[in-house]
């Protein structure tokens, strides 16, 4: 007996793919899909674990680890483990794929992705690759090779059976209006209307350089009164980060592990500081948010550094690297546009203008037409 579903939406391990994979969930609910003709497939070791539950969506996970890139002995034994996971993990997926029926297997990327990809092969199920960094990472090159399709955030892809589609992003940072929000989203997030908000946020994960220079902007901007720092600075920093200021005095404050409400960080934000993430940039492309983005030095492949150019050539967000960043350029950076409402305008405009494609339903439309066959 079949419990067939319309899709398998397979990905996972960190926040910058399982958003995407809930991303790719509510924009096919959009087209008029049920929640329960959806089933996600990820790693019982990644964040899946706490975000999908409260989703709504069925869900499987399986045992499967990361490939390590060193190859000293440490990665040696760790990518043998890999192998042998990845191996129990295709035959567990084999079956459950057969016991589904999906009419797509969806891979958002990701060492996750693989059991399904790889069963979905062995079954001859059609897959599409969606692929939303400026280089593709490496499971998407190797799911894209038999692909029905490859869904591609920007209009450059290697990848081959490459269609144009924008990122997938969830419905309540796509449909942001800053002008319409703004007041609503302070209100709740406890900021003045008086204040420039700057958001300053490292990822899933956090950054240590950009906490570094945040804290540091915070103890010489002290006393200011017309300014707010919410910031994200990733919940395995938290408890080295200063404390809470509540503005009574000066600047206004705020330290936050993981933030769940990114809309209305969005809707309030004046300046964002971000990593070069697939998500963050093409987030701030679709909102239309005044950027200075900061990539990731040890990304695989430096692809953070492709994903912010994209944007910050079409003048929608200023690029400052990891090497140029210090306390003192991240100060610089931040003054220069908090005292030119015409430069954040312009960033804002132009990153929206880039955004467009993002904000439509391009993607699910994919999903479905390979699914229909």
């Amino acid at each position: 007996m079949s419990d067939r579903v319309f899709a398998v939406v397979a990905g996972g391990g960190t926040a910058g793919h399982v958003l995407p994979a809930l991303a790719v969930a509510e924009g096919l609910v959009a087209l008029g899909h049920a929640a329960d003709e959806i089933h996600f497939m990820g790693t019982s070791r990644g964040v899946e674990v706490d975000l999908l539950p409260p989703s709504g969506f069925p869900y499987s996970f399986f045992d499967v680890i990361g490939f390590q890139r060193s190859f000293g002995w440490r990665g040696i034994v760790s990518n043998v483990s890999f192998l042998v996971r990845l191996h129990r993990a295709r035959r567990e997926a084999i079956r459950l794929l057969g016991k589904l029926a999906p009419a797509v297997v969806v891979s958002v990327g990701g060492y996750a992705s693989l059991p399904a990809v790889l069963a979905a092969r062995k079954l001859d199920l059609p897959v599409v690759v969606v692929s939303y960094d400026k280089r593709p990472g490496r499971a998407s090159r190797l799911a894209a090779g038999r692909a029905a399709a490859c869904a591609v955030a920007f209009p450059d892809s290697p990848l081959p059976h490459a269609v144009y589609t924008g990122a997938p992003l969830r419905r309540a940072v796509v449909e942001v209006d800053r002008a319409r929000d703004r007041s609503g989203a302070r209100a709740e997030l406890g900021i003045p209307e008086d204040r420039f908000l700057i958001v300053v946020m490292g990822g899933s994960l956090g950054s240590g350089i950009l906490n570094s220079a945040v804290v540091e902007y915070v103890e010489t901007h002290a006393g200011r009164l017309d300014l707010a720092v919410r910031h994200l600075c990733g919940e395995r920093f938290v408890a080295g980060m200063p404390p809470r200021r509540d503005g009574s005095a000066g600047i206004l404050y705020d330290v936050i592990g993981f933030e769940s409400r990114m809309p209305a960080v969005y809707a309030a934000a004046d300046l964002l500081v971000g990593r070069g993430g697939a998500s963050t940039v093409c987030e701030v492309a679709a909102v239309g948010i005044p950027s200075i983005l900061v990539p990731w030095a040890g990304a695989a492949e430096d692809h953070q550094t492709e994903n912010v150019r994209w944007l910050s050539d079409q003048g929608g967000a200023v690029l400052v690297t990891e090497a140029q960043l210090t306390p003192e350029r991240f100060a610089t950076e931040v003054d220069r546009l908090r005292g030119n409402d015409a430069a954040c305008v312009a960033l804002a405009d132009a990153a929206r203008e880039a955004g467009g494609k993002h904000r439509s339903k391009a993607l699910a439309r994919l999903i479905e037409a390979v699914g229909r066959g």
